[in-house]
This record gives C-alpha cells, structure tokens and sequence, in this order.
C-alpha cells in the first residue's frame, strides 16, 4: 500500500501562482509514476502532468508552458508548479501513482490515488 498526503492547493487571484505537493509514504519502493490529475465539477478527471522515476514526463496541452511537475525520489514527494493560473484551471487536484514505470494519461492506469486539494483562481 501507498499513501498520498497532499498540501498547496488554495484560492488566488488569475495571474498567480501555487505550488502544490504530494508526499508517499508506505511501499514506496513499489512507485513508478508519480502524476496530477484534476477534476472540475461536471466534468471527467484528466491527467495534468506526470513523471516517471527518471525524470520523463508528460503533461497536458492546457497547462504546457505554465505548470511544471518535479519530483524528489529521495523525499518520496512530487511537486506541480503552477504559474499563470487562469479561472479554467479551477478544480480538485489529486496526487496519484501507478507501479508500472510507463507514463500514462489514463486515470484507470494508477494505483492510489490522494485525499484531493481544491485549488480556486477567481477572474
């Protein structure tokens, strides 16, 4: 088993930033992706940005150029800079992990998954 804590998210204005963070904890030895997804009311859970244990990673378009994901293997925790937030980007943002090494944009494809943080950018 795998544990996920997140902490970051919050309310700010369009134009700024956040930094969210995920720390694992448990079978950690197991982790091969480490990925953000986000889901808006309404609306289906997308992958925001993910990065295997090398460092590869992969994001969506919307955010390409604003947010960028990191991860410190040593810490068992990754990261999700997000600058230039725009009220679209509004929604629950969950940490989750798959064991297989192989990036993957579909939900299905990951084992644990976070509580979840609200992040809200206002217009």
């Amino acid at each position: 088993q795998v544990q996920l804590v997140e902490s970051g998210g919050g309310l700010v204005q369009a134009g700024g930033s956040l930094r969210l963070s995920c720390a694992a904890s448990g079978r950690t030895d197991s982790i091969g992706v480490m990925g953000w997804f986000r889901q808006a009311p309404g609306k289906e859970r997308e992958l925001v940005a993910a990065v295997t244990w090398s460092g590869t990673t992969t994001s969506a378009d919307s955010v390409k150029g604003r947010f960028t994901i990191s991860r410190d293997n040593a810490k068992n925790t990754v990261y999700l800079q997000m600058n230039s937030l725009k009220p679209d980007d509004t929604a629950v943002y969950y940490c989750a992990v798959r064991q297989n090494p192989f990036l993957s944009l579909l939900p299905g494809a990951y084992d644990y998954w976070g509580q979840g943080t609200q992040v809200a950018v206002s217009s």
